[in-house]
């Protein structure tokens, strides 16, 4: 089998279409800038009972109510973190191309300590910018809002319909600001807008600490570093979260809350000869995963193997923690693989993207 080098994809995004698209654009004024992500202060804060252990989202209650469309579509939920004031769903789902590139689109639900929705987002999905493509958000967004909220859905399909008509006509509301539009109804405030998506903050519901934990799952970054670096990483931490691995075109790229990695990103390859992995995980890591914790670095890095000796990809929680790897396999003959995989091990903070 002949060897190669991994090749990191990218993806041209709608948020950068629609960016390049709000420049063009002249008329009246917007009222305001859509809303920060995330809200000012909600991290604020010293730990809260923070439980970093990722669950099956529940299939009762408001957050049953509010993931199950998305469930029954085929997408994954997880309640990824919780404290003492609420608790943060995150869901996400992947559709693969003409090129077995795989793009993701997510969710995100904070709900109370009484269990009602108090927060959530629907950021657009990671694809191309066709118009089938990022009507995706109203797709998503109408059917879960309704689970909870009945008479939302029809209204968010009517406000972004309206906003996307006139972005494309070129008319209204939008000038040197980010194109945006806003409305409410008696459960919600909602701003859509083509960079951040649909965000939607309930008004009878609110969660003053946001959920930050990671400490079950993840270490520092700063205790991580000098390991990627002996795997060939080129990392400038602090304040780089981005690594390159220029031997193997691959990347490490980390969400932090602080030190604390949230999140964490990298690509590697898998090249199996005659049944024998040639280019092993130590190849890249060493000395191991060691941005995952001990109690659950053994099962994660047996996921990740298994995925790399199949060349098949896996969306779940192993050992409380949440594993999403995507695979592109390249020429398969008998007992030989050729395959890259794109591995995200935690969610990101409510509010951020990893």
């Amino acid at each position: 089998m002949r060897r190669f080098r991994l090749i990191r994809r990218t993806t041209v995004t709608v948020s950068t279409i629609l960016v390049l698209s709000s420049l063009a654009l002249t008329g009246c004024t917007g009222s305001a800038e859509p809303p920060s992500l995330p809200p000012a202060g909600v991290y604020d804060h010293g730990p809260a009972d923070e439980d970093s252990s990722a669950k099956p989202a529940p299939t009762d209650g408001p957050a049953g109510a509010v993931t199950r469309p998305l469930r029954e579509a085929g997408w994954f939920c997880a309640q990824v973190r919780a404290n003492a004031d609420g608790r943060a769903l995150w869901c996400r789902i992947a559709r693969r191309d003409e090129t077995d590139t795989a793009h993701s689109q997510e969710a995100q639900f904070l709900l109370d300590h009484d269990d009602q929705l108090a927060w959530a987002w629907f950021p657009p999905p990671q694809s191309s910018a066709d118009r089938e493509e990022w009507e995706q958000v109203p797709a998503t967004a109408a059917p879960a809002l309704t689970g909870i909220w009945p008479d939302s859905g029809d209204r968010v399909r009517q406000e972004i319909d309206d906003f996307v008509r006139d972005l494309q006509d070129h008319e209204g509301r939008f000038s040197d600001g980010i194109p945006h539009a806003g409305w409410r109804d008696a459960h919600a405030d909602y701003d859509y807008s083509g960079i951040n998506g649909l965000i939607v903050t309930a008004r009878d519901a609110s969660v003053r600490r946001w959920p930050f934990g990671a400490e079950h799952y993840a270490t520092t970054m700063s205790s991580a570093v000098d390991d990627l670096r002996a795997g060939g990483y080129d990392c400038a931490y602090p304040p780089q979260q981005n690594c390159n691995r220029p031997q193997s075109n691959g990347y490490f790229r980390v969400g932090l809350h602080g030190d604390q990695i949230v999140s964490a990103q990298f690509g590697i390859g898998s090249l199996i000869e005659s049944g024998r992995q040639t280019h092993p995980l130590s190849q890249e890591f060493p000395h191991g995963l060691t941005f995952l914790t001990e109690a659950v670095r053994g099962p994660v890095t047996e996921r990740i193997e298994q995925s790399r000796r199949t060349g098949t990809g896996f969306t779940g929680i192993v050992a409380g923690t949440i594993v999403i790897i995507d695979a592109s396999r390249g020429a398969v003959d008998g007992d030989d693989l050729v395959a890259y995989f794109d591995i995200q091990i935690g969610a990101p903070l409510t509010a951020t993207r990893g």
